[in-house]
């Protein structure tokens, strides 16, 4: 398995086409979630796209966002992704692992925040993120906020 840290201009045109397919696998039709995914975030000149590979198949991704894309200065982690066929392996916790690093590396003064999928709060209180603000819905899907405080603030 090989991890990949990518900006949109970097990635292949075969590589973007997987991750658009996992990720609507999962969110679109595992969780029957029907959004807009191409957000046009995705193509941000300073969106990280994390991945991994494993027998020429994307099986783990998530996206990483510059301070002001979505937060007012805090960089945010989203669509968090782990194929099917990968699942139960604890290849969430390395994903996430990845993006903090990316994160913390590309954006090291400011917080991370995810709106996470209400029932993965007691996973991500494991990478230290800390629940914030109360249940809200997202696409009919319970979700909560969540931050990570930069290393580096006083």
């Amino acid at each position: 398995m090989q991890w990949y840290t990518h900006t949109f201009n970097q990635l292949t045109t075969k590589t973007l086409y997987d991750i658009l397919k996992l990720r609507i696998d999962v969110f679109v039709v595992e969780q029957t979630c029907y959004y807009p995914d191409l957000d046009g975030i995705d193509c941000n000149d300073d969106t990280l796209h994390i991945y991994a590979f494993e027998n020429d198949e994307i099986i783990a991704y998530l996206r990483c966002l510059a301070p002001g894309v979505v937060y007012e200065g805090e960089s945010a982690i989203g669509r968090v992704v782990i194929a099917e066929q990968a699942r139960g392996r604890s290849l969430g916790h390395e994903l996430i692992q990845q993006g903090i690093k990316a994160c913390e590396a590309a954006w090291p003064d400011n917080n991370i925040h995810m709106a996470a999928q209400e029932h993965l709060q007691k996973y991500y209180h494991q990478h230290d993120f800390k629940t914030i603000g109360e249940m809200f819905l997202e696409d009919d899907i319970p979700h909560i906020s969540m931050v990570r405080e930069a290393k580096t603030k006083s």
